[in-house]
């Protein structure tokens, strides 16, 4: 079985709609662990070691979390900064070489606004790219993101099922190298 680890990077996920769900959604699934920065690390000081246990221990890490202006919320940034560290996961290190790294991302605006005719002019993929470079530098796999777009409009019907949808997602995810990529999963 592939142990998950799912990173969840909402700043308040007790007022969060999509990411409170996504979690709820996947809780009891076999072999997954969610880690929620926010919670865990309210003061934004993370314990780097326990972090790279959290990772050593799982074959599979998701970072989930919501756009924000085009990227990932900060503490994932700074976790992401603080965690790949030199020597551990790079430069002399491979402590994550052969694992997967996946993206769930929610964002506000529609999903037509990102395409390369819409509102921004780049799509998900596009503005994602830098977790799809991590990968690759760290020598990890790459799993295309799960996107949901359009929070401001969403029904409580179209969250359930992109809940449904994220649930089988985590739970059967397949995966790419290099840059080779599947289609990626969108609600």
């Amino acid at each position: 079985m592939i142990n998950t680890l799912v990173v969840v990077a909402h700043p308040d996920l007790s007022s969060s709609r999509i990411n409170a769900t996504w979690c709820k959604a996947i809780e009891g699934l076999a072999g997954v662990t969610v880690n929620d920065l926010y919670g865990r690390y309210p003061t934004g000081k993370i314990d780097i070691g326990a972090e790279q246990k959290l990772i050593t221990a799982h074959d599979r890490i998701i970072l989930q979390f919501p756009m924000q202006w085009y990227n990932c919320t900060p503490l994932l940034k700074q976790w992401i900064d603080d965690v790949f560290a030199a020597g551990w996961a790079y430069g002399g290190g491979r402590a994550v070489a052969g694992k997967t790294l996946c993206i769930a991302v929610s964002t506000y605006s529609k999903a037509s606004d990102y395409e390369k005719d819409g509102r921004y002019g780049r799509t998900l993929d596009e503005l994602t790219s830098p977790f799809e470079v991590l990968a690759f530098r760290v020598e990890m796999l790459y799993q295309p993101g799960f996107f949901l777009s359009g929070s401001e409009n969403l029904s409580d019907e179209s969250l359930a099922v992109s809940a449904s949808r994220y649930r089988q997602w985590v739970a059967g995810a397949q995966c790419t190298y290099g840059g080779r990529k599947a289609q990626p999963v969108t609600s």
